[in-house]
């Protein structure tokens, strides 16, 4: 039986991050490294790919870049198999990658709109937990992470394709869960509020954010670093009975009318 102090232990696991180029997935991705894990951040930007490896690989820690767009199943499987011929197993999933469409409602939302959504916020998803749990199964473990969003049990109007993608992302998390408890993987999803990153920094100011922001319980939006501990909780064996859940981590936005 774990002891407390070792319940949070990531030292040694391979894990791995999509979307790891800029905000929460940087976040992510140091977190683990300096508490041991063996880092591979994978996104299109393979620049900043190299920039952060550098920089995590600068501090200690050990991290494996890879150029991929996850939501194309050829990148995935050509990724996946070059981690197992590196580390010969995966432990950890994040699958942090997304995007966000703030333009229009249904009547106006074009089908590319939504299909490149659905691509990166949902397809994506998939995609990542089949070809990561081949390689867990052979382990009979794994810890797979999905970043949903309270946009997946709230919506307004404007965001048509990316609300529905992030309840997908709560829904497929609970049918995987279900699927892959016998081969020892457990698969949760973190629902963040609105946080500062990349993506939110070019529409901070827009009324639509100014009004979700006051609807906030704290009054402020979530700073990157506020996701670590529920990410370590699922990534470890802390939460070695928890599958197939959400946890909203939002500043008290979901508990407000």
């Amino acid at each position: 039986m774990s002891t407390c102090a070792s319940l949070f232990n990531v030292k040694d696991k391979v894990a791995i991050i999509t979307g790891a180029s800029s905000g929460l997935g940087v976040q992510f991705a140091e977190c683990l490294a300096q508490n041991g894990a063996k880092t591979v951040i994978m996104a299109r930007r393979v620049e900043k790919l190299e920039e952060i490896a550098k920089n995590i690989t600068a501090d200690g820690g050990e991290c494996f870049p890879i150029q991929c767009d996850v939501g194309e199943l050829d990148d995935v499987k050509k990724a996946v198999a070059a981690i197992k011929e590196k580390y010969g197993r995966i432990d950890i999933l994040v699958n942090n990658a997304g995007i966000a469409e703030f333009s229009t409602g249904v009547l106006d939302h074009t089908l590319e709109a939504w299909d490149r959504v659905m691509k990166c916020d949902l397809t994506a998803v998939f995609l990542m937990t089949r070809e990561c749990a081949y390689v867990m199964k052979e382990n009979n473990y794994g810890k797979i992470i999905n970043i949903a969003s309270v946009g997946g049990i709230q919506a307004n109007n404007l965001q048509t394709s990316y609300h529905a993608a992030k309840a997908g992302v709560i829904g497929f998390t609970k049918t995987a869960a279900n699927s892959l408890a016998e081969h020892g993987i457990t698969v949760n999803a973190i629902g963040p509020g609105v946080f500062v990153s990349e993506m939110t920094d070019q529409v901070k100011d827009a009324p639509a954010m100014v009004q979700i922001r006051e609807r906030t319980a704290m009054k402020r939006f979530g700073n990157p670093g506020e996701l670590n501990g529920a990410m370590l909780y699922f990534a470890t064996d802390a939460s070695t009975y928890t599958t197939g859940q959400s946890i909203f981590v939002d500043g008290g936005l979901t508990c407000s009318l």
